[in-house]
């Protein structure tokens, strides 16, 4: 099995790599909004738990 997790995960590495080279604008894009989402996210929990002890 860890034999296939492997390599698994070298064709995702390879695939992520012919994906920033054949576009790079795009991904670019992707890592954008990527990021812009995790940080939307935190800051909603970060709200959840303000509003919950009544900050």
């Amino acid at each position: 099995m860890t034999r296939v997790k492997k390599i698994l995960l070298w064709v995702l590495v390879a695939f992520a790599a012919y994906a920033i080279f054949t576009s790079p604008d795009q991904a670019a894009q992707i890592v954008k909004t990527s990021g812009s989402i995790l940080a939307d996210g935190a800051r909603n929990i970060g709200n959840f738990f303000d509003a919950l002890l009544g900050r």
